[in-house]
């Protein structure tokens, strides 16, 4: 009979940790999947539809929920794995690691933690809504989602940027139109020998001219200034929502329009020195 050789002990007690180790993964696995395949396919869906069902003109509060409630499964089925894999206990026997992770979260989250409370207030404010036109002191756009960190606008030239919640918490948002339209203003500068009551009636016709313009609100136009060169004329005209619309193309055919129909009109543009020479010169000489 041959005997059977038994394993080296340090092969042996390698095998044992490797099986621990994938033990306790395996369990980590099953129980994080499991948290977060049901928050993700059940929970989540069904909280949104209820938010949904609840605030149909608000679309903030849906995406916020969505994106909120994705964190807190995250987290949630984290800490359901490490329960599963055998370290509960350390979670609630270390202080070490409890006053570590505290330490980490205060001095590395506070930006994290201020965008996200800043994120909520951004939520709470029934003005603030997705869909609506905004303007801060860094840009103008749509909104278009309220995440964890940062708010997505999308600009008039249809780039999407993101804004730190902090930026428009802390800064003053200006609303310039209603939900279905958009305010926009032009200024003209004429010569102080032009009529100016002609030169804002043709203001007010170029911009009932431009075809993304509304006819209600009908535009207005006013004085803005008695400038030290020139008198500055204003316009003030609305078009539909600007999701639809190219804003920096409507700007740009008002202005090639006043140009156009300014020079038609024989209507002159402020002078672009400071001093607008005239007169005549009159040579005469001896001949010789």
């Amino acid at each position: 009979m041959i005997a059977q050789r038994s394993l080296p002990r340090w092969l042996a007690d390698s095998i044992s940790a490797y099986s621990q180790v994938l033990s306790e993964l395996f369990w980590f696995v099953v129980g994080f999947g499991a948290v977060y395949a049901v928050s993700k396919f059940v929970l989540i869906p069904f909280a949104t539809r209820v938010v949904r069902s609840r605030n149909r003109n608000n679309p903030t509060i849906e995406t916020a929920t969505k994106t909120y409630l994705r964190v807190v499964a995250l987290g949630f089925a984290t800490l359901t794995g490490i329960i599963a894999a055998g370290y509960g206990g350390i979670l609630t026997e270390s202080a070490i690691i409890i006053a570590a992770i505290t330490f980490a979260l205060g001095v590395a989250g506070q930006q994290v933690f201020g965008s996200l409370i800043s994120g909520m207030f951004l939520v709470a404010d029934p003005d603030f809504n997705v869909g609506d036109w905004i303007e801060w002191p860094g840009g103008e756009g749509t909104i278009e989602e309220v995440d964890f960190r940062v708010t997505r606008v999308r600009t008039p030239n249809h780039e999407t940027v993101s804004v730190p919640n902090t930026e428009l918490t802390n800064n003053t948002i200006t609303r310039p139109y209603g939900r279905d339209r958009y305010r926009m203003t032009e200024q003209v500068y004429v010569a102080y020998s032009e009529d100016t009551e002609r030169a804002l009636l043709e203001l007010q016709r170029i911009a009932l001219s431009i075809e993304a313009v509304l006819d209600e609100p009908a535009p207005n136009t006013r004085v803005a200034d008695l400038g030290e060169n020139a008198i500055t004329i204003q316009a003030e005209f609305w078009t539909d929502d600007p999701k639809d619309r190219d804003v920096p193309t409507i700007h740009s055919d008002f202005r090639r329009v006043v140009k156009r129909r300014f020079d038609e009109e024989g209507i002159t543009l402020a002078p672009p020195s400071a001093q607008l020479l005239s007169g005549e010169l009159t040579v005469t000489g001896q001949p010789t």
